[in-house]
C-alpha cells in the first residue's frame, strides 16, 4: 500500500500536531486536505503544511476519494457526529480526546467503526511512551503484586483568557465538562489502562477560580477498582502556573511513580528494577501543563504510526474506539457523584441522569 493520504477537519491548536505527526511520517502519510467552517483558519494551516485542498463544507470533503484517513481536531461535543460520517465514507478515522462527551456518542462511533470494518482510534498518545509502556508491561508481569493504592494528578493552569478563546471551552455542549474531561483524560485514561477497570467512584468537583465558565476547574474523586486497588484522581486548570503530571503505583512488591510521562521512580522489593531500568529510555519531559499548547507532538507520531501500520496490515490498533469509552464513563460518574453527593458504581448502566443533572447546573458552575 503506498502512502495513506489524510484530511484534517478543525483547524485549530491542537490540528497543528496531528498536521505535524502526519508530516513526521512523511514515508508513509500525507496530508492532503483540511476543513474548517471558518476559511480563514483552514488556509492557514494549509498554507503552514503545503496543502492545496481547502474545505469549509466536512461532507464534501468526506466525497474527496482522495482521503483515506479523517483526523478530527473539532470541539469535542461534535466529535461523535463527524467520526460517523467519516466511518459512513469508508474512511479511517483519528479523533481527538475525548472521543466524543456522552456515552450514547460514544456507543455511536463504535458502532460506526464495526459496522463499516473502518479502523478509529481515539488519541490518547501518552499510551505510546516508553515509560507507559513499562509500566503497563510490569503490571501484566504482576511485578507489583497486589496493587493498594495508585493516584493520577493533573494540576495545570489555563487562564479565564484560555477559555474565552474560544465559545466552545468551558461549556457543557461542546466541551462536556472543564478539568477532568479537556486536560485530566489523559492520566485518566493511563491509570485505568494499567492499573485496572474503576469499579466506583465518589468525588467532589467545583468552580472556583474562573468565574465565566459552567463548568469544572477543580476535582477530586476517591475512586475503587475492580482488582480491588483504592486510590485518587485529581484534576484541576488552576494551579498557577501549571504543575507536571503524575501517576503513583504502590503495590505490596514494589512502587512506581511517573511524571509527565517520564519514570522518575521505579522499586521492587527483591531488586530487579535495575534489570528493567537498563533498558529503559529516558524521554523529554516535555512542556508542563501552563498552556494549551504545551503538547509535545511526539506521542502523536506514534500513535499516527500504530494507526498507518493497522490499516497496512489489518490489524487493530492500540487504541480502537472502544478503549476511547472507558476513560469518558469515568468522567463521567465522577461528575454523577459530585453531583448527588453519593458513590457510583462502574460500569455505568447509561448517562441518562448525570446528563439530566448537568442540565439543571447549566451556566452556573459547580457549586463548592
Amino acid at each position: 500500500m503506498s502512502k495513506l493520504r489524510f484530511g484534517i477537519v478543525g483547524c485549530g491548536v491542537i490540528s497543528k500536531t496531528h498536521a505535524s505527526a502526519i508530516s513526521a511520517l512523511s514515508n508513509d502519510a500525507e496530508l492532503v486536505a483540511v476543513c474548517d467552517v471558518v476559511e480563514e483558519k483552514a488556509r492557514k494551516l494549509a498554507q503552514d503544511f503545503g496543502v492545496k485542498r481547502i474545505y469549509t463544507d466536512y461532507e464534501k470533503m468526506l466525497l474527496d476519494p482522495e482521503i483515506d484517513v479523517v483526523s478530527i481536531c473539532t470541539p469535542s461535543g461534535m466529535h461523535a457526529d463527524m467520526a460517523v460520517l467519516a466511518a459512513d465514507a469508508k474512511k479511517h478515522v483519528i479523533v481527538e480526546k475525548p472521543m466524543d462527551i456522552t456515552l450514547s456518542k460514544a456507543d455511536k462511533i463504535i458502532e460506526a467503526q464495526n459496522r463499516n470494518n473502518v479502523i478509529i482510534s481515539i488519541i490518547s498518545q501518552h499510551r505510546y511512551s516508553d515509560c507507559m509502556q513499562l509500566l503497563k508491561k510490569l503490571m501484566n508481569e504482576g511485578k507489583f503484586g497486589n496493587i493498594v493504592l495508585a493516584t493520577s494528578y493533573t494540576k495545570w493552569y489555563r487562564s479565564q483568557e484560555y477559555y474565552d478563546s474560544c465559545s466552545w471551552r468551558g461549556t457543557w455542549n461542546l466541551d462536556g465538562g472543564g478539568a477532568l474531561m479537556n486536560q485530566s483524560i489523559h492520566y485518566i485514561d493511563m491509570i485505568q489502562w494499567i492499573v485496572g477497570r474503576v469499579s466506583e467512584v465518589f468525588a467532589y468537583c467545583a468552580t472556583r477560580a474562573h468565574n465565566k465558565i459552567e463548568v469544572e476547574d477543580a476535582a477530586v474523586a476517591c475512586v475503587k477498582f475492580e482488582n480491588g486497588a483504592i486510590g485518587e484522581i485529581v484534576g484541576t486548570t488552576s494551579a498557577y502556573p501549571g504543575f507536571e503530571t503524575r501517576l503513583e503505583i504502590f503495590g505490596e512488591n514494589g512502587s512506581a511513580i511517573a511524571v509527565n510521562t517520564q519514570l522518575e521512580s521505579l522499586f521492587f522489593k527483591d531488586g530487579t528494577e535495575k534489570v528493567y531500568l537498563e533498558n529503559y529510555k529516558k524521554e523529554d519531559k516535555g512542556a508542563v501543563g501552563a498552556s494549551s499548547a504545551a503538547i509535545n507532538e511526539e506521542g502523536h507520531v506514534k500513535q499516527y504510526r500504530d494507526v498507518i501500520n493497522a490499516i497496512k496490515t489489518g490489524t487493530k490498533p492500540l487504541i480502537p474506539a472502544e478503549e476511547g469509552r472507558h476513560p469518558v464513563e469515568i468522567i463521567l460518574a465522577i461528575y454523577l457523584s459530585s453531583l448527588t453527593g453519593k458513590p457510583v458504581k462502574l460500569p455505568l448502566e447509561s448517562d441518562k441522569e448525570v446528563l439530566e443533572r448537568i442540565e439543571q447546573i447549566k451556566g452556573k458552575g459547580f457549586c463548592s
